[in-house]
């Protein structure tokens, strides 16, 4: 059947040739009559299918103008793209949303649009459309000209007769705009993925910060392990830690993937120099993280190492807060997983910062338990020395907690004619109390070689500390021992406590002025004369002062009754009835130092 308009016209022409040349050849008849009618006829049928033709072609061009308004109007975005992700069509909405125009995306692959986290997601949903699914649906970001979107991506198949090219239209919804839920087995539930990845790294930054507060975990090195054992069975094949010590950057810990033993490249990895590399230096320069979800450098963490690894994507991050960058932490998939994208990025840089904070609170623990070890060591005797005459214990506990570190101090030592004893404490906390305790330990030890009095030799040292103007005072209580007579001598400190061989408790004046206060202060001095039996004791703040679980202070009261219940106890016996007693008040919860000192006269 021939449908072509010319093709008709010319076969009618040839027939009307045709009759025209029997005409001139042959009588006339109704034969030849009944031709020029059909001819007539053809001609005026002819004549009106090329007028309907005509109709018909206005009315379709009507149409597919209609259409391209319809999609250029369209009040959500539309993206149509051709089946390899390229972008054929966008309508106005789209070229808004993305502020770019049309003619700049026409031709681009649409994945680029897309967070790269969702890259993998998108190519996989297209894939399932194009093999015939009706449609997709899953949550994602759209990204371009410093624009970011959140939306809810919506890919259909289109299927255009008379045209073998297939196409895809993406429609790009509002989050708020919800699709009706499934209710069959054919019908389609939106992506949860997205939900599910997020849960996944917030649960994996919740067992970090659970592992970097573990007790176990307070040394440095065994926190960077147990970090990048971690991240490295829950999202990563290669985790290497670098950190800075001693001003230099040193590579602390290499975990390799888990079902791979200790090998030679794990070995190789541990001997390069972290500074050497180029991803390392990036970050410390830039202090933010980077993420290279396709690898086009096979040198960023040194020559051919990431191609021996099959390494197929790398994030690094920095280890610290803000402008402290403690060192650098670098992940690395290998090629047959998932890349690594924009919300890992995010995640291990929230890991970095939680491990520079973590790190950064262990040097900080580490610095002070070393004061305290010098404080011991430099402040307090290694050993009681004997007195004659006298029985002798001590105890000194540093307390716990950021108040650990303070300046309390005993000592026992020679003086003219005698023995010495001293207990104190230093207004303050941290190294500046522990040098002045210090510098009192040994000013009182220098003083008394010459001074018979041990008032006086606390006004020379109190002379000696206004003058060096260290802004802190001392809390200090000295005895000097000459047989049986023990005179006393206060600066601002608790009285001491005389426990009597029947369980009797008296208190000594105790006051004064404590020391660097003011120049010229005068202590508060006493004597007093020790029967056989008789034990005296000297107390710190850390102890009467200390309070309960209930905010109850633990007071002199509460120590008599603990002396009245150590009646003819040897010292040692008394000094370990106080510190039980002292843990079961506070409940363990001993928040600061705690010093006793005690000398019995000998029967």
């Amino acid at each position: 059947m021939l449908t072509n308009l010319p093709e008709l016209e010319r076969e009618l022409s040839g027939m009307a040739a045709r009759i025209a040349a029997l005409r001139e050849t042959s009588a006339p008849g109704p034969a030849l009559d009944e031709l020029e009618a059909a001819e007539e006829l053809l001609r005026s049928a002819l004549a009106e299918l090329g007028r309907s033709r005509r109709r018909r072609e206005g009315g379709n061009q009507r149409e597919h103008k209609l259409l391209r308004q319809t999609f250029r109007a369209l009040p959500v975005p539309v993206i149509v793209m051709d089946t390899g992700g390229v972008v054929r069509r966008i309508n106005n909405e789209t070229a808004r949303l993305l502020g770019s125009p049309a003619g700049y995306l026409l031709g681009r692959p649409f994945p680029l649009l897309v967070d790269v986290s969702s890259r993998a997601a998108f190519r996989s949903h297209l894939t399932a459309v194009l093999h015939g699914e009706e449609s997709a649906t899953f949550e994602t970001r759209l990204a371009h000209q410093g624009r970011t979107h959140t939306v809810r991506l919506v890919l259909s198949r289109l299927r255009m007769p008379g045209d073998p090219r297939e196409m895809v239209a993406a429609v790009a919804l509002p989050t708020d705009v919800r699709l009706p839920e499934a209710s069959g087995p054919d019908e389609r539930v939106p992506d949860d993925s997205a939900t599910m990845a997020a849960a996944r790294r917030h649960d994996l930054l919740a067992r970090l910060t659970r592992l970097l507060l573990d007790e176990e975990s307070l040394r440095e090195p065994v926190a960077l392990i147990r970090a990048a054992r971690l991240l490295g069975a829950e999202t990563a094949d290669w985790v290497i830690a670098d950190v800075f010590r001693d001003g230099s950057l040193h590579r602390a810990a290499v975990v390799p993937p888990a079902s791979e033993p200790v090998t030679r490249l794990q070995r190789a990895v541990e001997a390069l120099d972290p500074a050497g590399a180029p991803v390392v230096g990036q970050v410390l320069e830039t202090g933010s993280g980077t993420v290279h979800e396709m690898l086009a450098d096979d040198g960023l963490l040194g020559p051919g190492v990431l191609d021996e690894m099959r390494a197929g994507s790398l994030l690094a991050v920095p280890i610290g807060t803000g402008r402290e960058v403690l060192g650098v932490l670098t992940l690395v998939r290998l090629r047959d997983r998932v890349p690594f994208g924009l919300a890992d990025l995010g995640m291990l840089e929230e890991a970095g910062a939680q491990l520079g904070l973590a790190m950064r609170a262990q040097r900080g623990f580490q610095r002070r338990s070393e004061a305290a070890e010098t404080l011991q060591t430099g402040v307090l005797p290694r050993t009681l020395p004997d007195i004659p005459g006298f029985e002798t214990a001590a105890v000194y506990h540093p307390g716990s907690g950021p108040r650990a570190i303070g300046g309390e101090f005993y000592d026992v030592f020679r003086v003219r004619d005698g023995w010495g004893f001293v207990i104190g404490g230093a207004a303050g906390r941290g190294e500046e109390a522990a040098s002045v305790t210090a510098m009192v330990r040994g000013g009182l030890r220098v003083v008394s070689v010459r001074e018979d009095d041990p008032g006086e030799a606390l006004r020379k040292v109190n002379d000696a500390l206004v003058v060096q103007n260290t802004g802190l005072f001392v809390m200090a209580a000295v005895g000097f021992v000459r047989g049986r007579r023990v005179r006393l001598a206060s600066a601002g400190h608790h009285p001491a406590a005389l426990l009597l061989p029947d369980g009797g408790v008296r208190f000594a004046e105790g006051g004064g002025v404590p020391l660097g206060f003011e120049e010229g202060a005068v202590p508060a001095t006493e004597e007093l004369t020790l029967a056989a039996g008789e034990t005296l004791l000297l107390y710190s703040d850390g102890l009467v002062g200390s309070r309960g679980p209930g905010g109850e202070s633990y007071g002199e009261v509460r120590l008599t009754e603990v002396l009245a219940r150590c009646a003819g106890q040897p010292p040692g016996i008394v000094v370990k009835a106080i510190e039980e007693d002292h843990r079961e008040f506070s409940g363990d919860r001993v928040l600061d130092e705690m010093t006793v000192l005690t000398l019995r006269r000998s029967r």
